[in-house]
This record gives C-alpha cells, structure tokens and sequence, in this order.
C-alpha cells in the first residue's frame, strides 16, 4: 500500500486542483454574467426548452469579448458578450446561436464536467509516473516529453467530449424544428468569428476539432439517423 501512497495522493491532488478551478470559475461567471435579456431570441430558445420538455431554459450571458459559449461545472449554460455581439451585427442567426446554446446544453446533459474532473486526477498522477520514469531514462527531456504525451491525452479527451455534444446538439436541433443546418453553417464561419485559435498547433494538441471533421461527424450522423442532407 505505501509503493502507491505517491500515486494516491496525486490523484488526491488533482481532484483538490480541479474544485478549486471550478470554485474559481464559479466566482468570475457570478461576478461577470447576468441572465440573457434578449427579445429577438427568446423565440428559438423557447423552443428548444419545448423540445426537452422544460417550461423555460435560463442562458447567462459572460461578459467578456471572445466568441465562445460555456457549460460551467455547476451545469449553467453561458454566451459570451462578443458572441451576442456577432448576432446583433448580423454575423450569425438566431438558429445558429440556438445551436450554441444546445451544444453547451449538451456538454452539461452528458456529464462532461464530472468526467473531465476524474480525467483532469488521472492525467496529473500520469504525468508525474511519466516524469519520473522517463526522466530516469530521457534525462532533460523527461519532463518535456510527459508534458507534451499528458497533454495529447487531454485534447484527444476534449475532443471526444466535442463530439458527443456536437451529436446531442444536432438531435435536440432536429427535434426542436432547426435541423442541422445552423449548426453547420455556424462551424463553417467559426475560423473568422473567433480569429482561428489553435493555428499552426498540431492536430493531436487542439482541444476542440477541426471545423471540418465536426462537420462531417454531423453529417455521418444525418445519414445514421436517416436524415436528408441538410445545408
């Protein structure tokens, strides 16, 4: 039991570090977000609500200026500012912003916050048997090349979680009367919403996955679902 006693209390301090990450986001969502007033959406979020059978689905909105949307541990779902901001310019639609919002919904409705705190303990008690056991073999490149593995696992991971939200999404577009279209159309523009982040990173080290591949996993789906391609 004590040959593991350093693993454990790895594991202890992951867990530890990933409350106290998400004690720190509760804190800045509660002092930078207010719920969203927005007359000209209220349409398409009323229906996604009827969709899953709920009287209403609250949406808070982030004010900060990056375009993103946001699942918060405590299973809040959030717009930003700059997202709204790109609507009422008339970048994005209504439906399409509807499809943000039933991504996030289904990163909280899959669980992906309780996943990614077992998966954030697991990869801290990795990288440390890594670092030192390559260390031992790799001296000055141990460390570096713990990073860099630890760090493909957690992208890979994310990624995985993108999809499957991508793919709850694209069923609660569809039963909601959108289809898949704005969800894809929206991909389509995301490189010029958010200024391409991740570029030049290797494929294997982005969070998120290429625009394209999100596109076509939807697509794979339509057919799976017996769905008519939607454009």
């Amino acid at each position: 039991m004590i040959k593991f006693m350093p693993l454990v209390l790895m594991l202890g301090y992951g867990l530890v570090m990933w409350h106290f990450s998400a004690w720190r986001l509760r804190q800045e969502l509660d002092a930078r977000s207010r719920p969203l007033a927005h007359p000209d959406l209220d349409g398409v979020i009323a229906r996604l609500a009827r969709a899953l059978d709920l009287p209403s689905l609250p949406v808070q909105v982030y004010e900060v200026d990056p375009v993103n949307g946001l699942a918060a541990p405590d299973g809040r779902v959030f717009l930003t500012r700059g997202f709204l901001r790109k609507y009422e310019a008339g970048e994005v639609t209504d439906t399409e912003i509807a499809s943000v919002i039933a991504h996030e919904l289904g990163h909280v409705a899959l669980g992906h916050a309780r996943r990614r705190m077992i998966d954030f303990s697991g990869q801290n008690a990795l990288r440390m048997v890594l670092m030192t056991v390559l260390g031992r073999f790799i001296p000055g490149l141990g460390v570096w090349l713990a990073n860099l593995l630890t760090a493909a696992l957690a992208a890979r991971l994310s990624r995985r979680d993108e999809y499957e939200a991508d793919a709850w999404a694209s069923a609660l577009m569809v039963k909601a009367g959108f289809g898949t279209a704005p969800q894809k159309r929206l991909f389509q523009k995301l490189e010029n919403l958010t200024g391409a982040p991740g570029a030049g990173t290797p494929a294997w080290l982005l969070s998120h996955p290429k625009a394209a591949l999100r596109i076509a996993a939807i697509e794979a789906n339509e057919a799976r679902w017996g769905l008519a391609p939607q454009h």
